[in-house]
């Protein structure tokens, strides 16, 4: 690959094997290095391909508005995000993020700090990803000299989760965190319990209710399902069916959406596991 254009000492514009134009992000990759050079391929860390006019518009505007040390750091955290999750997040994280962390960096030299309404949430629903923030927060005073609170540490986890779910708007990020955290209420009070935050049941039937609330509001949720399991289930396990029942009817109040007999049968089998130890 052949370099068209330096961006900063970290980022520069070529084309791939396709002829397609893209941008190179490598520590120090341009360092020293004008149009015409060679890229030295050994130092590259991401690629962004910019088919999308939208996504090279945004990154154009990033680039040079914002220091380059804040695309390093957020490149090191998507690194880090990348091996802890075991995953690849969305490329839209690299706008967002250094989006998000420069206008924070920005507001904690003003002492303009924002509190963040959902932390205690983003703690109980996301650990991994909060764990995540946490240690981003200690990239951005090592790299950019800049002490940033918990609440950030919320906010990045929000990013991280996003970036995990095919880079779905932010705001359905928070509404699904809102219904899960209503459901868990649902439950809770059905049973008069305090569910077991650290069992493997619980993480099964959290992530159970994540994905459901995603596709609850992209409305991927059709009315469909086996009825024998769905009396089968009635019948056996009646208190969590009847649990379930009561979280039907908020969705159908509050999202005018209703279960099918497939997330009947999941949410009252998850639920009878969850519950079947703290009830006895």
């Amino acid at each position: 690959m052949i370099i068209e254009k330096v961006l900063n000492n970290n980022l520069l514009l070529t084309r791939n094997t396709k002829g397609k134009e893209v941008i190179v992000m490598g520590k120090g990759i341009s360092f020293q290095k004008s149009a015409g050079d060679e890229v030295d391929e050994h130092k590259i860390d991401k690629i962004f391909h910019l088919a999308e006019h939208a996504f090279a518009v945004k990154m154009a505007e990033l680039i040079h508005e914002l220091p380059a040390v804040h695309f390093e750091v957020v490149n090191e955290i998507v690194k880090h995000a990348n091996h802890v999750l075991g995953t690849e997040l969305s490329d839209n994280i690299y706008l967002s993020l250094t989006d998000h962390i420069s206008f924070a960096i920005q507001r904690k030299n003003k002492g303009m700090e924002i509190k963040n309404a959902m932390l205690f949430e983003i703690k109980r629903f996301y650990k991994t990803e909060f764990s995540i923030g946490l240690d981003a927060l200690q990239l951005i005073s090592d790299m950019i000299g800049v002490s940033l609170g918990e609440d950030e540490a919320g906010f990045i986890a929000l990013h991280v989760v996003n970036a995990r779910l095919d880079g779905t708007e932010m705001k359905l990020t928070i509404k699904m965190t809102e219904i899960v955290n209503e459901i868990l209420k649902i439950v809770t009070y059905h049973y008069g319990t305090v569910l077991d935050e650290s069992s493997l049941n619980y993480s099964r039937f959290l992530t159970h209710l994540q994905y459901f609330a995603m596709r609850l509001l992209r409305h991927e949720i059709h009315q469909s399902g086996e009825d024998f399991l769905y009396q089968q289930v009635k019948k056996t396990y009646v208190r969590a069916f009847s649990c379930t029942c009561k979280i039907n009817e908020y969705l159908e109040k509050t999202y005018v959406q209703s279960l099918n007999k497939d997330e009947f049968v999941y949410l009252t089998i998850h639920i009878q596991r969850l519950t079947e130890r703290s009830t006895l």
